[in-house]
């Protein structure tokens, strides 16, 4: 089946391919959304309002969106994956599935989501990371399955988080380890 159902105001390029493959269930897309060539949108999507894709992006089925959701260009969300409301998802971020995204959170550039422990060694199922409400993920960071990354907690750009981040703290270094945050990164996120 597939298909596309959509609010009023969207915006998709010609080069955009939005329901993709033989799913039961459509791509269902809110008000104003605007998706760029280039883009891959698998049915089985739901995703709210406000929308919004850079180009060459790739949704995979079992996804689930909030509202005023951005998906920098060449991000990949593997699928089986739940993103919150106000959420900024930069640009070459990699979303594996089994992954669970708060609101009012930010990744930056780069950054790689992992799910599996011991890949193609061992067969221990998928866990991916959750990442709670108004936390950020600087570039380049690393985030092993499994992880938690506590409501409005930071991680640096480059850190690999091999452990959970409590809520409001600071994680940095290779293995991360956490600090207190710094004044100038207290509070939430300001995206929504």
């Amino acid at each position: 089946m597939s298909g596309f159902v959509h609010g009023e105001d969207c915006t998709v390029d010609d080069d955009a391919t939005v329901g993709h493959g033989e799913f039961d269930e459509p791509t269902r897309v809110g008000d104003g959304a605007t998706i760029r060539a280039g883009s891959i949108v698998y049915g089985d999507v739901t995703i709210g309002d406000e929308f919004t894709t850079g180009h060459d992006v790739l949704v995979r089925e079992g996804t689930t969106m909030g509202d005023d959701v951005l998906v920098g260009t060449k991000t990949v969300i593997d699928g089986q994956t739940t993103i919150g409301s106000h959420v900024s998802l930069q640009t070459n971020v990699y979303i594996p599935t089994e992954t669970t995204i708060g609101d009012n959170v930010f990744i930056g550039p780069s950054a790689a989501l992992t799910n599996d422990e011991y890949p193609i060694r061992t067969d221990n199922g998928l866990e991916g990371p959750t990442i709670e409400d108004g936390a950020s993920i600087g570039a380049n960071a690393t985030l092993l399955p499994g992880v938690t990354i506590g409501e409005n907690a930071f991680v640096a750009a480059g850190a690999v988080v091999t452990e959970d981040v409590p809520p409001d703290t600071l994680a940095v270094g290779t293995p991360a380890t956490v600090q207190a945050l710094p004044e100038p990164l207290e509070g939430a996120n300001q995206i929504a």
